[in-house]
């Protein structure tokens, strides 16, 4: 069996030297943030910290309330599922200017064998002075998104290396303050680390309490703008974390946001596309920056491709005295059979799965509670028809060459790994059977490595889009799509045939986790423009 390592991709130097530009940026503007000239002025109040480190009594036995033991490293806690963890509970009045923590992720460990919960299924609760202020998912929060983890650097957020978790929101409570998490998947938080930095003083009557709520629509409401926000109240809006998994081919996000303030009926605030909200320009990109980036976009136009973005309004905060109303519109390009009229152009209204947690400060309580769904109706709902590559490792289902069962980090279930010596005679077969004729995508969830080959796909003998190439200087997932279609009920086989190497490549192995048939929108069935076309006659892929 061959070992595929997992390497830390190493940069080239102009990317090393961008890096480096970026973190003096980010410190310049950290600094300023913070106010240098503050810093040089008398500051009120008593620095105080809430901690996971272990605590014990004066018998040496563990007290949540004793001191910290000078003698353990376990300064951890883990959840199992259904638990709540209270990071801290304090009366009097203050405020949080830093949250740090940490937790293993979910792929199997270690020290956690079968895996733990990841963050979407973990969720964050923050009540000041007995209401709750922020109620998030922990990964939406942290913008990581979809419950993947990510690298983010930003101001009031960093989440570095993807797995340390930093929050430099200030949060100012008057009577108490009470932060948890609530562990809401099947399986436990593991290795949970914590610190939470505040200030005990006095907090003026005016002055306004941090909010951050999720909302979600899986998919976005026909007719209807999408709402990150919509309270009652006065304060000042600070961010957007928005998440898009596509359901349509081609681009989301020409919709604009359309911002209400003080109930006006007609927004005054009115952008010219997402991206362009984002700070970006002729779409999304992975990006990082003070005060706005994309820590995950996977791939460009694809059936159930993901967008996760985020927003600061720190320099410029959007001011409201009664009211404030955020929203997105849902339009993009769609393919022409999506179409009524079966054209293609740039506005119509999509209908994706969003998600997004909105920022901001107000005085008193909000209006905006929507409701927080379990973690299982968090979860993205499932588009495919799965035929795993595991399944199919018997001698006749391939060429020359060997086929061993692998595990990854990106496939925990193992995809199947063919290593052929030379090119002539090197392929590999997949069958697979559909049930119903409905419209559907076929995609291959591929891998990619530093000693792949090149391939061609058919389906039952017919060729199907260009080849692929394989290649990657590192271990990486990645999806092929290759055909719409209605496919008729029946029986058929995927072929991968080598046809040679990237020059970069040492090798001609090729990994394969699936093929898939992925659910296309009811409105494709509804139109039916293909429902009667031979796609061996003219094989489509829209874009």
């Amino acid at each position: 069996m061959r070992h595929m390592p997992i390497t830390i991709p190493t940069r080239t130097p102009i990317k090393a030297w961008g890096v480096l530009w970026t973190l003096l940026f980010l410190l310049c503007e950290g600094l300023y943030a913070q106010g240098l000239s503050d810093l040089a002025h008398p500051m009120t109040g008593r620095s105080m910290r809430e901690t996971s480190t272990h605590k014990i009594d004066a018998n040496g036995q563990f007290d949540p309330n004793g001191q910290p033991d000078p003698n353990s490293n376990y300064d951890n806690k883990s959840l199992l599922p259904g638990q709540t963890r209270v990071l801290m509970d304090v009366t009097g009045s203050g405020e949080i200017t830093h949250i740090w923590m940490t937790f293993l992720g979910p792929a199997p460990h270690t020290w956690a064998k079968n895996g733990s919960a990841n963050h979407q299924e973990m969720l964050l609760r923050m009540v000041w002075d007995g209401h709750v202020g922020v109620e998030a998912p922990v990964g939406d929060f942290f913008a990581n998104s979809f419950g993947r983890r990510s690298e983010v650097i930003s101001l009031p957020v960093v989440v570095e290396d993807a797995d340390s978790y930093n929050c430099f929101w200030h949060m100012p409570f008057r009577k108490s303050a009470r932060i948890e998490i609530v562990n809401q998947s099947q399986k436990p938080v593991s290795l949970l680390y914590y610190n939470i930095d505040w200030i005990k003083k006095e907090i003026p009557k005016d002055t306004p309490y941090f909010y951050a709520r999720y909302h979600q629509a899986y998919p976005t409401e026909h007719g209807k703008d999408y709402v990150v926000l919509d309270t009652q109240g006065k304060g000042h809006y600070v961010g957007t974390v928005l998440s898009v998994r596509t359901r349509s081919p081609s681009w989301f996000g020409e919709g604009d946001e359309k911002i209400y303030i003080d109930g006006e009926a007609r927004p005054s605030i009115w952008g010219t596309g997402t991206e362009d909200y984002f700070l970006s320009a002729w779409g999304l990109k992975v990006a990082g920056t003070p005060y706005f980036g994309v820590p995950y976009f996977d791939q460009w136009g694809i059936v159930g491709g993901h967008t996760s973005a985020y927003r600061w309004h720190i320099s410029d905060p959007i001011v409201f005295n009664t009211g404030i109303k955020v929203t997105f519109e849902h339009y993009g390009w769609i393919s022409s059979d999506e179409n009524p009229t079966q054209k293609v152009h740039s506005w119509n209204e999509r209908e994706d799965d969003y998600a997004s947690v909105a920022f901001w400060y107000q005085t008193g309580r909000p209006t905006f509670t929507p409701s927080m769904p379990d973690a299982s109706q968090r979860a993205l709902p499932n588009l495919d028809l799965i035929f795993p590559g595991r399944k199919v490792t018997e001698a006749h289902y391939h060429g020359q060459g060997n086929v061993t069962v692998q595990t990854l980090p990106c496939y925990p279930d193992g995809h199947l790994l063919y290593t052929p010596s030379t090119e002539q005679n090197a392929w590999i077969e997949i069958p697979f059977e559909v049930q119903t004729k409905e419209p559907r995508r076929l995609l291959l969830a591929m891998t990619r490595s530093y000693d792949f080959g090149q391939y061609q796909a058919f389906l039952n003998g017919i060729k199907l889009g260009p080849v692929m190439d394989l290649y990657h200087p590192d271990i990486v997932s990645r999806e092929y799509h290759l055909l719409d279609f209605w496919p008729e009920p029946g029986k058929y086989t995927l072929r991968l045939e080598c046809v040679g190497k990237n020059p970069a490549s040492t090798g001609l192995y090729l990994g394969i986790e699936s093929v898939r048939l992925r659910e296309r929108r009811p409105r494709v069935r509804a139109y039916g423009h293909d429902a009667d076309k031979d796609w061996q006659k003219e094989p489509i892929l829209y874009d």
